[in-house]
Order: structure tokens, then C-alpha cells, then sequence
């Protein structure tokens, strides 16, 4: 599902990825460690068809990330550290939105929404404005963009900071659940504890 072959990325004097080889099976959680400044999230821009590569190469979902990188973007599900919801949409907008901007419409649209709010249960919340949601909560909402179109890979940068314990464990149990239905994750995090379950 995801393939990099010596991925290299330089911002002028400082190389700030250098030489990643991975090889990521379908349906497989696969998990970056290091510290702040160590280049994961660098690596999932990169990935992502967001940032060019200075040199290797390197495929998601079968599409090479430099010449065919809106085709990447059409395959991936992406949460980044900063939660990327609209504050002032509800729950519910907010889904309704990212599940748009993906190209879902009308009884598809509905019917992929109703499974992901069943799924992450988030029924309570709909009408909630996401500006007044707990972090558990605003994490889950935006898994739950990120996941709108059913995407075979999902990236998650660092989806975990600064929410309390329980909500990770909740957190990781639907990380896991989306890798027994076959969704191809890479997660990028600074918790030991969190690595191990990759």
C-alpha cells in the first residue's frame, strides 16, 4: 500500500528526511517514532503528494507521489496535528462537508455518514458545534473526515497529542478496527506506549 525507495527531502542546508525505505502491507498500522524536528511529518507531506521529494521515490495506493500526486490524494485519508475542523460547523456539517469535498453525494453521502457516526459514536453530538467539543471528541470527528470517503490508506500525524488517556485507548481501538476492515494506516507519534501497537 505504501512504498519509498530512499525518500529524501532538503530545505536548503538542512536535510530534514533522509534515505526512508518502507514497504507497508494492505490493511497493516504502521507506526513512525521520533521526536519533534526528527522528519515525520515531513515524511507524510511527502507521502501525502504534498511536498515534492528532493530525490528516491516513493508510491501510495499504487500511485506514484511526484508525477500522479492527485491521484494520491483522491486514496488517502489525512488527519494532521491540528485538527483541520471547522469550529463554527456542527458535528454533523462538518462530515457532511469533508464527505463532499471527497465527491460523495446524495444516498451514498448519507448512507457512508450514517456508518461513520454509528461507528465512532458521535450520534450524540451532531448538532454540536466542533468549536465546543473535548479534544477526544474534536479527534474523533476529524478520524471521522478524514475517513469520509472510505480511503484504502489513511496518514494520522500525531492524532493522539494532548488528549487524556482514556480517549487514546478509544482512539487506538478504532485505528485497529479500520486495519481489520483492510484501510492500509501509518500513524507518526512520540509515545512509546502507542508505537508498540504498531
Amino acid at each position: 500500500a505504501i512504498r519509498t525507495v530512499n525518500l529524501r527531502k532538503v530545505f536548503g542546508s538542512l536535510v530534514a528526511v533522509n534515505d526512508v525505505n518502507l514497504e507497508v502491507a494492505r490493511g497493516e498500522v504502521f507506526g513512525l517514532l521520533g521526536p519533534n524536528g526528527s522528519g515525520k511529518t515531513t515524511t507524510i507531506r511527502m507521502l501525502c503528494g504534498l511536498l515534492e521529494p528532493t530525490a528516491g521515490a516513493a508510491t501510495v495506493a499504487g500511485h506514484d507521489v511526484a508525477r500522479d500526486a492527485e491521484a494520491v490524494k483522491r486514496s488517502i485519508g489525512y488527519m494532521s496535528q491540528k485538527y483541520g475542523l471547522y469550529d463554527d460547523l456542527t458535528v454533523a456539517e462538518n462530515l457532511r462537508f469533508y464527505a463532499s469535498v471527497y465527491g460523495l453525494r446524495g444516498a451514498e453521502r448519507a448512507s457512508r455518514l450514517e456508518a461513520i457516526v454509528a461507528e465512532l459514536r458521535l450520534g450524540a453530538r451532531l448538532n454540536q458545534r466542533a468549536g465546543t467539543l473535548s479534544g477526544g471528541w474534536k479527534q474523533r470527528l476529524a478520524l471521522g473526515c478524514a475517513i469520509a470517503h472510505d480511503p484504502p490508506v489513511l496518514f494520522l500525524d500525531e492524532p493522539t497529542a494532548g488528549v487524556d488517556p482514556a480517549s487514546r485507548r478509544r482512539f487506538w481501538e478504532e485505528i485497529h478496527a479500520l486495519g481489520r476492515r483492510g484501510t492500509t494506516i501509518l500513524v507518526t507519534t512520540h509515545y512509546m506506549d502507542e508505537a508498540s501497537q504498531c
